[in-house]
This record gives C-alpha cells, structure tokens and sequence, in this order.
C-alpha cells in the first residue's frame, strides 16, 4: 500500500472535524499531505478531532453555503478532495429530513459546483454508504451497479447523491472528454458499518454502548438480529486513499462507484457484536427495547466488494475479532487511562 503519491499533495477534506473526517486527516497528516478542512464543529464532547490535535488548516463553515465553499476551495488550490460531509443518521434523518436532505444532496451539489470552478482539482472522492442501495433484504452482497433506493431520508438522500455525482461525472467530468476537455476523475465510495475509536455519535451501536459502560449503564438494544457490514474505520480509509492515488494517476478507468466491506463471511448480527464487545470491556452491558414506536432500520444488508479486490487490488485485513478488539480497546485506554490510541493503532494497520 504504497501511498507515497500524498506526500506535500494539497487535499481538501469535507467533514473533517468527524468520525471518519478525523481519522482520514490523521492518517494524511502521517503522510505528510497539506491538508485543508472544511466542516462544521465537532458535534459531540468528547470528540476525535479534538483530541488529536493536528496541526491543519480547518474551515468551520456549513457545505450548504456555496459562495463560502467556492471561496475556501478556490484559496485552497487543492488537487484531490475528499467529501465526506453529510448528516450520518439514520434515527436523526426521520426528526430532519429537510435538514438531511440540503445537507447530504445540496451539500454534494455545492461540492461538485465549486470544484468545477477551481482549475486546480484532478480528483474527487465523494464518500456515500452502503444504504445508498435499495435494500431487498437479499443474501447476497450488493454489487456497484446495482439499483440506488433508500427507506429513510438518510438512505435515500444518500442514493441521491451517487445520482448527483453520476450526473455532474456525465455531464461535466465525462471519461471520454478527460484530457481533452477536463481534468477531473469522479469517484463515489460505498463502505459498510464503521466502527473504532473516537466515535461518539448518538443513536449508533458502538457509542451508545461506551456511553452507557462509562456511566455504569445498560443499553438499549434495538435489532440484535440485524446484520451489517462491520469494519473498522482503517479498512475503508485505506480503499478510499488507494483509490484516490489511482486518480491521481490519471488512470481514468477508476473513476466510478466502489463498494469497501468486509469479507461476506465477516458480515455478522447485531447480537454477535455485542458478545464480542462485552468480551474485551467487562462494563459492557446491554439489554433488548421492546417498544411499538421502532423506526424502520434494515435487517439485513452486505456489500459485494470483488470490484474493489479485483481490479484496486484493495482487501479488508482485520476480521470481526481484531475490529471489536481494536475498538473497545481504544475506548477502555480513553476512559481508564486518558491514553489515545489512535496513532498506535494506525501504525499497527500500516504495518
């Protein structure tokens, strides 16, 4: 995993005071990039962000203002961005669903617009979900070219934006006008259920369950039997920087949708993830919500990831049993030690 290609690259980063936005900038920073954020604050307290503490240029503006936007990217001059800023949650989309939507659809229109005006960008990777597709509760793995759906404003405001960028890639980065017309390669990359350190997000498995060990609590359980595409927060950063040194390449065959997730015999339930963390942190409890009034959440859902094997060379490294490991690990060191692991853990993924 030769990444070498980051090295003084200017990259513009969307999101980058969140969850995956943290570790994405911690992990360019190792490769010595010139990183530029652009988000708003960090949502939570604790947060990732903060307690890394990395020297880069951070922009706290909404990626619903356009002018800003275009201004910020424009003084930037970056050649890669990475757009990672969006409203995350599902149970948060049903209370907002405007709110998801101008964030997650326009939010991504406003990119591509203020990119397109800015001569220096050659590549784009706007990072969606795997509940971008519409979910048939089918066994097999969804593969990229599969049909874009969504139940619930988050999940649908996601399969929108693989449409916006379908369109503004066809439209204005089209392949076959690349070099000649254009510089710009379009990616859009679909991971599954991330999970590691740092994450202290409401309404979602991991977080919900430190909060409540912190307080000496049980959790609340709302589908132990659904299943999902696990992963730690390192295996679909990798894909995406991977992908993103193709682009940067000028390899015009890597632009298009990717699926980054576990291997399918990794994809495991709810309940099991939970026997798993309360293995490695014995404050760990949970118990089962039995209510009427359950939002709709898919039950089960995996991603196909050959495309991403096949042709990117790019594969997941840490089955089920390291990813819980590592995660309620760094969370035991934060609580019980005020020790971070973040950087400890990236050098071991690296390694």
């Amino acid at each position: 995993m030769n990444l070498e290609i980051y090295k003084h690259k200017k990259v513009f980063i969307t999101g980058h005071t969140g969850f995956k936005g943290s570790w994405m900038s911690l992990w360019l920073k190792k490769l010595n990039a010139e990183i530029v954020g652009y988000s708003l604050p960090p949502q939570t307290l604790p947060n990732h962000f903060d307690l890394l503490n990395l020297d880069i240029a951070s922009h706290f503006e909404n990626i619903c203002n356009l002018e800003i936007l275009k201004k910020t990217i424009k003084a930037s001059n970056p050649e890669i961005i990475f757009h990672l800023a969006a409203q995350p949650l599902v149970r948060e989309s049903y209370l907002f669903p405007v709110e998801t939507y101008q964030t997650n659809v326009m939010g991504t229109i406003n990119l591509m617009e203020a990119a397109r005006h800015c001569d220096s960008v050659k590549v784009i990777v706007i990072i969606t979900t795997d509940k971008c597709y519409e979910n048939k509760e089918q066994l097999s793995g969804y593969k990229e070219t599969d049909r874009m759906g969504g139940f619930d404003p988050y999940s649908s405001s996601k399969g929108c934006v693989e449409l916006v960028a379908s369109s503004y890639r066809n439209s204005f980065f089209n392949i076959n006008d690349y070099k000649r017309t254009h510089e710009v390669l379009v990616a859009t990359v679909r991971a599954g259920n991330v999970i590691g350190g740092g994450d202290w997000s409401k309404d979602r498995l991991i977080p919900d369950l430190i909060r409540a060990a912190s307080k000496g609590d049980a959790t609340k359980i709302r589908f132990p039997n659904a299943t999902r595409p696990w992963q730690h927060v390192l295996e679909p950063l990798s894909g995406y920087l991977m992908l993103g040194k193709k682009l940067l390449e000028g390899d015009k065959t890597f632009s298009g949708p990717w699926n980054f997730g576990p291997e399918e015999k990794q994809v495991i339930s709810v309940g099991e993830v939970l026997n798993l963390a309360s293995k490695y942190w014995h404050k760990i409890r949970y118990e089962e919500e039995n209510s009427s009034q359950l939002l709709h959440e898919a039950g089960l859902l995996s991603l196909n990831i050959d495309k991403a094997k096949l042709k990117l060379g790019w594969k997941p490294l840490w089955n089920n049993e390291i990813t819980i490991q590592k995660t309620i690990e760094w969370y035991k060191s934060f609580y019980e030690s005020k020790v971070l692991l973040s950087e400890e853990q990236l050098n071991l993924y690296i390694n």
